[in-house]
């Protein structure tokens, strides 16, 4: 009886050993893959950087996307959402279904950079010709993905469920009067057969040092939403203003009312919020005072109640300030993304992944952010965890980074492989303890 008492003694602490090694085989792994697939993200990155295209017309990036994912073996849905990509990747046991996102598409920027690989691409945006550049990290997302596809593809027998890579395109908006981006991707069922548990998706940021990685849970990034006031008054000559109404004085005022929201009527203990006025459009000669004067801005915040109130005060600072001058204002607001949110149960079961990725003291949670992003949509339908990982070159005075959607945007990028490593862990991790009736958590307290 004692042999037979050793045997199983000594076959359960093999077998026990081999159960706590896996969590560190599984590291070394996912490390040994994103040190080996570095180059060819970087060439990929390189290649999408040097050849940008603008939102719904990024036909090149996805034929570059579709012809590798299958290569891989990857099933492959084209066209989803206009020019965006599906890649399908079953694994070898049943399990959850995780949708992985990356943004494809191209700013209407004319690059300054020095770069070897910059762009010196022109296009139409608006019936206007521009520069177009990867002034957001787009490409850098790319080639993330299709990276963590290649790992993930390799690794398929140990896979518990289904990857769904969604690569998707026009995430900075649509051209005027078309649909794009994360809305018209469900629309068209990206969400759908399979039904999505979760999403995760990344962005890489110029100020935060490679390797680093932020996150938030809750609220993270703001809804956007765009305005339009239309200020009508009368038009007269320049030399006699007495004879008309002047909507550019009464636009000066409108401008100058609307910083008062924000300064002023709304509790910012709550949440920030932005109200800033972008254009200013009217007038065609210096001595005609015109008919009308448009102006055009953005609007962000982190609570839906704050932006309800937001919303009405511009309506009512614009018609009022016109009307005390005989003019009439006439206010547009549209809705452009919701707050990005984290589901603060899925962020907290995640949040080990992203360190095992990064390193303890390399994971940061940081305050919220008045940027916007159209990954919101997602994370309105299926619980969501949206993250940041490091572009800014280590040791580099962040006073002198460029920022986001600028001609000198740059990106170091050594900080890729931060953003693949996490990916890889996050499918692992979140394959092996799913949890059940996700969308009962992903209840918002706004």
């Amino acid at each position: 009886m004692k042999p037979l008492l050793l045997i199983l003694f000594i076959s359960f602490s093999v077998f026990t050993s081999a159960q706590k090694k896996t969590p560190t085989d599984l590291t070394n792994k996912i490390n040994i893959a994103a040190d080996k697939i570095e180059s060819k993200c970087v060439a990929w990155r390189r290649d999408i950087h040097q050849h940008p295209e603008l939102g719904n017309n990024e036909y090149r990036t996805a034929k570059l996307i579709a012809d590798h994912l299958r290569s891989l073996g990857i099933e492959v849905k084209e066209k989803v959402g206009k020019t965006g990509v599906v890649g399908i990747l079953k694994g070898a046991k049943p399990g959850p279904c995780i949708g992985l996102r990356a943004d494809m598409d191209a700013l209407p920027v004319v690059e300054r950079t020095n770069l070897p690989f910059a762009s010196k691409v022109t296009s139409t945006y608006n019936g206007k010709e521009v520069g177009v550049m990867h002034a957001c990290g787009h490409d850098t997302h790319v080639a993330i993905l299709m990276s963590v596809a290649e790992i993930l593809a390799g690794m398929k027998n140990e896979l518990k469920g289904t990857i769904k890579f969604i690569f998707q395109p026009a995430e900075e908006g649509p051209p005027e009067g078309e649909e794009g981006g994360a809305p018209l991707m469900i629309k068209e069922g990206v969400l759908e057969d399979p039904k999505v548990d979760v999403m995760f998706g990344l962005h890489i940021g110029a100020e935060t040092e490679a390797g680093k990685i932020t996150y938030r849970s809750g609220g993270t990034m703001a809804a956007s939403d765009w305005f339009t006031i239309k200020v009508r008054g009368k038009q007269t000559h320049g030399s006699q203003p007495w004879g008309g109404i002047d909507p550019v004085a009464v636009s000066a005022q409108i401008i100058n009312g609307l910083q008062t929201i924000v300064s002023r009527q709304v509790d910012l203990t709550k949440n920030p919020a932005v109200v800033s006025v972008s254009t200013i459009n009217g007038g065609v000669r210096s001595n005609i005072i015109p008919e009308e004067v448009a102006l055009t801005g953005t609007i962000r915040t982190l609570d839906t109640g704050m932006q309800r109130v937001i919303h009405d005060k511009i309506r009512l600072t614009a018609s009022k300030i016109a009307e005390a001058s005989g003019a009439s204002a006439e206010t547009i607001i549209d809705n452009k993304t919701l707050v990005t949110y984290n589901d603060p149960g899925l962020t907290k079961q995640m949040l080990p992944s992203l360190v095992k990725a990064a390193g303890e003291l390399n994971v940061v949670e940081i305050p919220p952010i008045t940027g916007a992003e159209d990954f919101s949509f997602f994370a309105e339908k299926v619980p969501s965890l949206f993250f940041f990982i490091g572009g800014k070159q280590i040791g580099a005075d962040p006073s002198k980074v460029f920022p986001h959607h600028t001609p000198d945007f740059w990106i170091d990028e050594s900080g890729m492989k931060t953003g693949i490593k996490a990916f890889c862990h996050l499918v692992f991790d979140y394959m092996n303890s799913p949890v059940p009736n996700q969308s009962s958590r992903n209840k918002k307290p706004f």
